[in-house]
């Protein structure tokens, strides 16, 4: 009988496009007869097969994408003396696959309800190219298969839950063969997965004074590490009043810690991208590989609906507590940090927290403070220069000199004039000639 996998034809028509479309985009794929009768079943036949089974196999090739070579067989059979074709068609791996010249649209794409080929909804059009852009870590297979999760039981341990015997499977980390996947991978004690957290001098990336990577470890864990480096650099800066104590930090700490939380959690790490932190003298910003659509999405987006890329990542953040399922992340972070402050591009998402306005003003100060200290440096290494050169113009000229004769003459302190002569002593630019009383200086040559 005619079914959901199975149709029968008459004769090669118009509509074999559809229904192997319509295979394809199923979950098991389907079998295709022509040359018997639909209505009765009874084989009819088919004349030139040779000629008809070479223009099936064109029209497959040709009209319908993505490539589906490999995905279907064109069988000979015999039916009471007649010739039948048998096209067999596996499920797609690319779905949604489609008729060429219609598109990705529902004129071109097509699924199988019941025994009929109906065309896919745009809805479920949108749903399919999603996961074939974007598969999800659950559905990629792991790179290593001896993994271990002491690390992920332990975290586990001291929410007081247990994983139990038949985590891998609870927590959906085997992919369809029983095998390990990205999932597992990412929350394993030993992976390649890394966070850089870098932090340059300037406002700009010229000038990098410190790079580091956490990672190589279950993906809790480098969360943990990186929560602790940015809390570590989110310094407090402190002002005593005559009534209280001001404690402000660089960057407001709730909004700073769930967007941390939330790039780590739904970064597209099917992409092999991973989130990278960086902080610069006036921000901090965080950037994850993410796609969130102009539009609706974001109009979603800001809204705090839910959305999670990675299920799976979500639900093990939330049972050891770090992270909620209802989106109320997003919403404590635009409290502070309005719309302004989030950038999207095709492939990524950057949050950017701009340094506190207070802890802003206290960094021009110790800037400015630093500015000036140098700058009395360089006047008073100027002023010394020009002291030595006088010195050693006069002791030319006046050998003999005492220090105290060399302090009035330059209306200055015997205490700087013996400074600058040690100094010039250093250098080798003069000597003394016999005892302190009764001697002389020579001023040596090449000074």
């Amino acid at each position: 009988m005619e079914s959901n996998r199975v149709e029968y034809k008459r004769e090669l028509n118009e509509s074999l496009e559809r229904v192997i479309v319509s295979f394809l985009n199923s979950k098991e794929g389907g079998v295709l007869y022509l040359g018997i009768d639909d209505k009765t079943h009874i084989a009819i036949g088919l004349t030139s097969f040779d000629e008809l089974q070479l223009k099936v196999k064109d029209r497959l090739k040709n009209n319908i994408l993505p490539s589906i070579l490999g995905l279907f067989d064109l069988i000979h059979e015999s039916r009471d003396g007649l010739d039948v074709l048998k096209i067999n068609v596996a499920s797609g791996p690319e779905k949604p696959y489609y008729i060429k010249k219609a598109g990705l649209s529902e004129a071109g794409c097509f699924i199988r309800v019941g025994n009929a080929t109906e065309s896919m909804p745009t809805s479920m059009i949108e749903e399919h190219l999603r996961k074939r852009i974007h598969p999800s870590i659950t559905k990629i297979r792991s790179p290593r298969q001896d993994l271990r999760f002491e690390q992920l039981k332990i975290y586990y341990q001291e929410n007081k839950l247990s994983l139990g015997e038949q985590f891998l499977t609870n927590l959906e980390l085997l992919d369809e063969d029983g095998k390990f996947n990205y999932a597992a991978y990412l929350l394993s004690d030993e992976n390649g997965n890394s966070v850089q957290v870098a932090k340059y001098a300037g406002k700009d990336r010229v000038d990098l004074i410190e790079s580091k990577e956490y990672g190589r470890v279950c993906l809790v864990k480098t969360c943990k590490m990186v929560l602790d480096k940015l809390e570590l650099e989110n310094r407090i800066q402190t002002q005593i009043t005559g009534k209280e104590r001001i404690d402000t930090p660089l960057w407001e700490i709730v909004p700073m810690r769930e967007a941390i939380i939330n790039a780590i959690v739904h970064n597209d790490y099917a992409t092999d991208l991973v989130p990278k932190f960086e902080i610069f003298a006036d921000r901090l910003e965080i950037t994850s590989a993410v796609s969130v659509s102009p539009g609706r999405d974001q109009d979603e987006f800001f809204q705090g609906f839910s959305k999670p890329r990675n299920k799976v990542l979500m639900r093990v953040f939330k049972d050891i507590g770090i992270v909620e399922f209802l989106g109320s992340g997003l919403p404590r972070i635009l409290k502070t940090y309005p719309k302004k402050h989030f950038h999207f591009s095709a492939n990524f998402l950057r949050i950017t927290f701009p340094m506190s306005q207070k802890s802003s003003e206290k960094m021009s100060e110790k800037s400015s403070e630093k500015s000036s200290e140098k700058m009395s440096e360089k006047m008073s290494e100027k002023m010394s220069e020009k002291m030595s050169e006088k010195i050693l113009k006069t002791l030319e000229e006046s050998p003999h000199m005492t220090i105290a004769s060399l302090a009035e003459s330059m209306q200055t302190t015997t205490r700087t004039i013996e400074r600058n002569l040690k100094v010039l002593q250093a250098e080798g630019k003069i000597k003394r000639i016999g005892p302190a009383k009764g001697g002389h200086w020579e001023v040596m040559d090449g000074k």
